[in-house]
This record gives C-alpha cells, structure tokens and sequence, in this order.
C-alpha cells in the first residue's frame, strides 16, 4: 500500500500519510482494557510513543495497579489510577492479577516467620515467587540489598533462564554447576541497614541478629498496605539464590565459621555475659554445615561461642555434628536464660530443643534434664 502511494502521490505526501498511521496507532486511546497489572520494579517509566523520539509522560512504582490497554510485541501500553496513558517498554516489569496475588500471600507469611540471619546480596538477584530459576520473578534486588533470612530451599539447577539477571546468566554457564542449588526466602527491609553492620571485640556495641522475634506482629491490613510496603524502602519478600546473599557475621562467629570451613545458614545472639572489663560480651547460637549446595538438611552442625573472661576471647562452648535440622530455629529469652528449638530430620526424627544459662548449654530430652555432653 505504502509504495503504491509514493508512485501516484510522491515521497513527501507518502511519508506524511505513514506518520499519521503511525501516530494514530501509538496515540489513539483504546476503548477496552484488556487486562489488570501491578508494576514489578523500583520505578517505571511511561512514555508517550514507542517511537525514538518520545517524552515521558508518568512515573510507576512497585505494586502500583495499572490497566493494561494495548501490547505490542514486549511492550504495553497502560493507563495508571490517575487516568495517564503510557508505554512501558518491557511488560516483563509488570506481573498479571494472579502472580501479584501470589506475591502478597508469600509476602503476608514471610513477615510472620522468624528471623534466622541478617545479610545483602553480592550481585543484582532477581525475588521469585517461589524456588528455582523457573520460578516467576517479582522484583530484583540491587546488589549490596539489605536482606532478613528466612527459610531455605533446594531446586535443580536448569540450563538456563530466559529471565535471569546477567549474574544468573553467567552463573549458570559454569561447568562445574551443582545439580542442584539452595534458595534463601528473604525479606528486604531498608530501615535495618543501620543496625546490620556487626563491630569488633568483645563488649562492644554489636547488632543484635534474630532473636526468635516476627517481623511482624501480625498479617498484612489490607492491601493498599502491601503497596505502601512494597515500595522503595519498604519490604519486599520472595526467594533468591542462596550464593547471593552473604550474611552479616559478627567477627567472632565470621572467625570462627571460617578457620572450620563452616557454612553458616543461621546464627543468633542467645545472651549476654560480662566481659571482665565492665561491659557485656554477647553470646551466639551458630548454625550450618560443610559441604555444597542440595543438600537436604538445612544443618548439619551446632556450635555456641561463648566469651570467657579468664582468657578474654571467645570459645566454643557447644557442638553438636549429628544433625539433620531445618529451618526455622525458634529462639526465646527468659530470666533463666535463652531456649531454641528446631525439627531435627536425622535417624530419630524429633524436636531439638535446648536451653542455656550464662555459659552453659544443656539439651533438654524427656527423660533426663542433665547436661550434655558435646559432640565433636
């Protein structure tokens, strides 16, 4: 049609038509909404035409509700609560009614779970909504996020993802790729960046990791609070690859963790002693395995650091290897002291439960509440 016109018309009349064509196409204002979408990023830009030379003409935010008017190959064209009308460039920054539904859900039971540790991402780590690489993304965390641990998981390592970030993608290109990975459900809560970093020596003001406490105190109101949550600075929840995450170690328990090749997937500040120099020296509850990713328990290994004053520096107190634990370790305070407690998986599947004072750690059993003997 087009070359018909520039024979009987000329070139300049032609090209004016098909700038009309296209204009009208980019322009026109639909007259049905064809579906409902949240936004799936920090920030999203809505621009005026899918053309090269364009102006923006809003700004969408995470969970932000948009109707969805018309898609045009990866992009679409949507129209926010305020009545604008836009292009978004990748309709992959969006998720449809039913992912957003999900998302919440797994937000709502994350905030009720308790803390294990404290960490940020290495690299830019893609939020799923559930475990695995072919899971459907929610969001993406910047590296050097701010991260709450929850739970772990494995999934098989795929041969690739058409969605993973640049890092996924490089990551799985190693030969040496484990069949199977470990996933992290995270939480990001901007506000704790503050308190993360732990500091050196004894009696020190170091952070306090979990304590056993919820994030929350109870589920999400409605869900304009899960907007307002969601938003940057807010929490966001969902599973990343557990290799992104490095957690935030108090120097004893980072010492400690590394000259035992230790992987720590959980640790926890139990209580706080004196320090011999009038201050109070924390004590820590560590737990983690040796080895690679898939495998099936959570833990394998137990240890307590505790300070003693005679030698000024931190020892350990307690160690238990035979395990088979998962997540989450369950951790109370009392005036008699600090209580945790876990599902125990290995040969007599049970409940491990524990309770220490000052310095002394005793596995409770039913038949005798005798101390002990370590493990090592």
């Amino acid at each position: 049609m087009i070359l018909r016109i520039v024979r009987s018309w000329g070139f300049l009349p032609a090209l004016l038509i098909l700038a009309a064509l296209l204009y009208w196409k980019f322009h026109s204002v639909p007259s049905k909404v064809i579906a409902i979408g949240y936004v799936a990023d920090r920030d999203v830009t809505l621009w005026n035409t899918l053309a090269q030379v364009r102006e923006p003409v809003a700004e969408a935010h995470y969970g932000d509700r948009v109707e969805i008017m018309r898609v045009e190959g990866a992009a679409a064209q949507v129209r926010t609560p305020s009545g604008v009308l836009g292009w978004m460039n990748d309709s992959r920054q969006m998720m449809d009614s039913d992912l957003w539904g999900k998302s919440a859900a797994l937000l709502e039971r994350s905030r009720k779970l308790p803390v294990q540790a404290r960490g940020r991402t290495k690299a830019v780590s893609n939020v799923r909504v559930e475990p695995g690489r072919d899971g459907k993304r929610i969001f993406q965390f910047m590296r050097g996020t701010p991260v709450l641990i929850l739970e772990r998981a494995v999934a098989d390592a795929p041969q690739g993802a058409e969605d993973n970030s640049q890092e996924e993608k490089a990551d799985s290109t190693e030969e040496q790729k484990p069949k199977q990975e470990d996933w992290l459900l995270v939480l990001r809560a901007e506000d704790s960046t503050a308190s993360n970093t732990p500091s050196a020596g004894a009696g020190s003001a170091e952070v306090k990791p979990a304590t056993g406490d919820t994030v929350s105190s109870g589920p999400l109101a409605a869900h304009a609070g899960l907007v307002a949550a969601g938003g940057p600075g807010g929490i966001v929840g969902g599973w990343v690859l557990a290799r992104f995450v490095e957690l935030d170690l108090p120097g004893p328990v980072k010492d400690y963790a590394s000259s035992a090749d230790l992987h720590v997937v959980a640790w926890f500040e139990l209580n706080r002693v004196p320090n011999g120099a009038g201050g109070q020296a924390p004590q820590y509850l560590v737990a983690g395995s040796h080895g690679g990713e898939g495998q099936s328990c959570d833990f394998t290994m137990l240890r307590v650091y505790t300070w003693s004053i005679t030698q000024k520096r931190y020892e350990t107190a307690y160690v238990e290897s035979d395990l088979c634990g998962q997540l989450p370790i369950d951790v109370t305070r009392s005036p008699t002291g600090a209580e945790f407690h876990f599902a125990n998986n290995g040969r007599n599947p049970a409940e491990s439960r524990y309770v220490m004072h000052q310095s002394v750690v005793r596995r409770v059993t039913k038949k005798s509440a005798a101390p002990s003997s370590s493990h090592r």
